[in-house]
């Protein structure tokens, strides 16, 4: 579903740096777990939850390079970033060779790595991001079409789309007629409430398996 956090690990000796970084892309949305040190991150390589790592390559004795090398084991696909301090062609060289998604030198900006880190994700995750299965349906939300347990495409009006997304995306919230006529018409629609249900009978008949319940006296909600 959409609405969960991205998970951001972070691996930097440098609590001051640590700390920074953390703070920036919590500020940008993201769950950040930091580590200080080589054998604290090593223990969390296989968390099948982390979206993208970000690892300092100098980690004491320990490299970061050793580090992704655990990582890709347990999770090939996923984005790393390397940051290091020595700008030389030499780590960066490597650090692609490594598999690295992309390549950052201190100092940096903690604004330029968001700027990294966003695009990085957004390119990794485009397709899961916009698809949803609620009820056995396949939903696209970029191309905003439905279709069936079977694969059939279920074509939709906008209302209804729009209609059937406020549901879908605030699961097991309950809606008054009112709320779903400002939420999907927009305030300015001066038509009566019958037009919700009205739509959403349409979108019951189409979509027979979404489990959309009444709530007599008061609207409705999925789920």
């Amino acid at each position: 579903m959409t609405g969960m956090k991205k998970v951001i690990c972070v691996v930097e000796d440098e609590k001051d740096l640590n700390e920074l970084v953390k703070r920036y892309l919590e500020k940008e949305g993201y769950e950040v777990r930091s580590y200080l040190t080589f054998d604290e991150a090593s223990m969390h390589t296989g968390d099948s939850d982390v979206h993208l790592w970000i690892l300092d390559i100098m980690l004491g004795d320990k490299s970061g390079f050793d580090l992704i090398e655990e990582i890709r084991h347990e999770n090939p696909n996923i984005p790393v970033i390397f940051m290091s301090a020595r700008d030389k062609e030499f780590d960066r060289i490597i650090g692609l060779e490594k598999g690295s998604d992309d390549y950052i030198t201190k100092p940096f900006s903690p604004k330029e790595l968001v700027l990294r880190v966003n695009n990085i994700i957004r390119r990794t995750y485009k397709d899961e991001e916009q698809k949803l299965t609620v009820d056995g349906y396949q939903i696209d939300e970029a191309r905003r079409t439905v279709s069936d347990p079977a694969g059939a495409v279920i074509d939709l009006t906008t209302k209804e789309f729009d209609l059937m997304m406020l549901f879908v995306k605030n699961r097991g919230t309950a809606f008054s007629r009112d709320q779903i006529l400002e939420q999907v018409w927009e305030t300015n629609y001066y038509g009566s409430d019958r037009v919700v249900d009205d739509t959403l009978r349409r979108l019951r008949r189409k979509m027979p398996d979404l489990s959309i319940h009444t709530i007599y006296g008061f609207g409705y909600r999925l789920g």
